[in-house]
């Protein structure tokens, strides 16, 4: 254990999530030199569930994970694998990790790279199981070929095909998609939530917004080292809007229309925003009451912040104003 601050109570920071979680830290702090870049980090990730992690450039998203991974040790806090503290080899063993910035030997082939890393790992790994790993990431016929000839997005795949190899309980995965095209990011979305199905626990730090919003459970936000926000889509998103392009708008109109939530107007269209725990029937009673007021509706678009502008509105408020669900640098 490492000396530090109190950490965050384990049962304040596990509430919701089942026992033993695969990732579980709290109080995670990092300095180097007169640079802080971890500050006071606690997070958590239940077995079975994908968590993102989100921020921009220097938040400290890669330096947490080298922390949680035992491969940079913090000036404070503490970290449990799967149930185990992060230093013992037992909890390691079954954590499968993927880093941004990797490479192999490109005179080897694909089967060659994986033959290698079972012998690191010193975990037996059939040679059958290490060519399904190579098949779940589309490289069952590249396996004879040398590393040199592959694409960057082809040494991705390689570069999964890895972290998958010791039948992992945790996968823990840095940019996994930055060099893959639109196909190979479906691909891996699909492994995301094959993974997630099978009770595998994945920490998915990623600057694709969209594919986190498509496969994460829960998001967890860094800001120039802390936690920013955090929670489920639903909590961080909150706010429901309903967009209406109407007709014979008049002052009363748009009294009515403010008086169900913000509204914002372009030309012939009304953005309503609507409480996150709006009743199903309040957008009905507004178009009636439209209608009533003998306004024309040419449409009606539900819909929803997204993840993209909720991340830049909680970034450039300095992560205040998180409101329900989200939690300070504590942690969720």
């Amino acid at each position: 254990m490492i000396a530090g601050p109190a950490p965050t109570a384990p049962e304040e920071l596990l509430a919701g999530l089942p026992a033993s979680p695969a990732v579980w830290c709290s109080g995670l702090r990092k300095r180097y030199g007169r640079q802080t870049a971890v500050d006071g980090v606690s997070f958590a990730v239940g077995r079975g569930e994908v968590l993102g992690l989100l921020g921009p450039n220097g938040a400290g998203k890669t330096t947490v994970i080298k922390i949680l991974l035992g491969l940079v040790r913090p000036d404070a806090g503490d970290v449990l694998l799967l149930g185990r503290p992060a230093r013992d080899a037992r909890a390691r063993a079954r954590v499968g990790y993927l880093p941004e910035l990797f490479r192999y030997q490109p005179w080897l082939t694909a089967a060659e790279v994986l033959a290698l890393h079972v012998r690191l790992l010193d975990v037996p790994v059939p040679a059958a199981e290490q060519r399904e790993c190579l098949a779940v990431v589309g490289l069952a016929d590249r396996a004879g070929d040398r590393v040199a000839g592959f694409s960057k997005g082809m040494q991705q795949r390689l570069g999964l095909a890895v972290a998958l190899l010791a039948r992992p309980e945790l996968v823990i995965l840095d940019e996994p998609t930055s060099a893959l095209d639109p196909i190979g990011r479906a691909d891996v979305r699909d492994l995301l939530l094959s993974l997630r199905q099978g009770g595998v626990a994945v920490l998915l730090n990623s600057h694709l917004i969209g594919e986190v919003e498509r496969v994460c459970d829960r998001v967890v936000i860094l800001d120039k080292g802390r936690v920013a926000a955090a929670g489920t889509l639903a909590e961080l998103l909150g706010r429901r809007e309903v967009r209406l392009r109407l007709g014979g708008v008049t002052p009363a109109t748009e009294a009515l229309l403010a008086a169900a939530g913000p509204l914002r107007r372009d030309g012939d269209w009304f953005t309503v925003a609507l409480p996150a725990d709006e009743d199903a029937a309040v957008v009905p009673a507004l178009v009636a009451a439209l209608v009533a007021h003998g306004v024309r509706i040419h449409a009606v678009e539900p819909g929803r912040i997204s993840l993209e502008e909720r991340l830049l509105g909680i970034l450039r408020a300095g992560g205040a104003g998180a409101g329900e669900g989200v939690a300070g640098e504590e942690g969720p």
